[in-house]
């Protein structure tokens, strides 16, 4: 009953940036091999880099320490950008009124599995 595990996971709770943002960056990568990936979000010039560069190392180190998978053959099954919670601040505006920020917050969310095509 047994299965081969055949992908990997990670996920990164309540990150810091709005999921707008951080979706613009997912769709860059999404459907391209780990290595394109990284080279990828290396030189893109988005605020969202940095948080998806970690949960695709936690997602690789998940499937390479967790389900010994192969690092070259890994490719970005899933990637997405969930609505976290929202804090809610307010600025002081001209008559002593207050005008709302919104501070969104992201789940992201990357699912790294083995290529389909081996040997092509």
């Amino acid at each position: 009953m047994a299965e081969n595990v055949t992908s990997a996971k990670a996920t990164a709770f309540q990150v810091r940036i709005a999921p707008r943002k951080a979706r613009l960056v997912l769709d860059t990568v999404r459907g391209k091999s780990v290595n394109e990936a990284y080279a990828i979000l290396k030189f893109l010039p988005n605020t969202g880099t940095e948080p998806v560069y970690k949960v695709l190392n936690s997602a690789v180190a998940n499937a390479e320490n967790n389900f010994a998978l192969d690092r070259a053959d890994l490719v970005i099954k899933e990637a997405y950008a969930n609505e976290g919670p929202t804090m809610k601040r307010f600025r002081p505006r001209a008559k002593g009124t207050a005008s709302k920020i919104n501070k969104r917050t992201s789940h992201i969310t990357i699912v790294v599995s083995e290529n389909d095509k081996k040997g092509a």
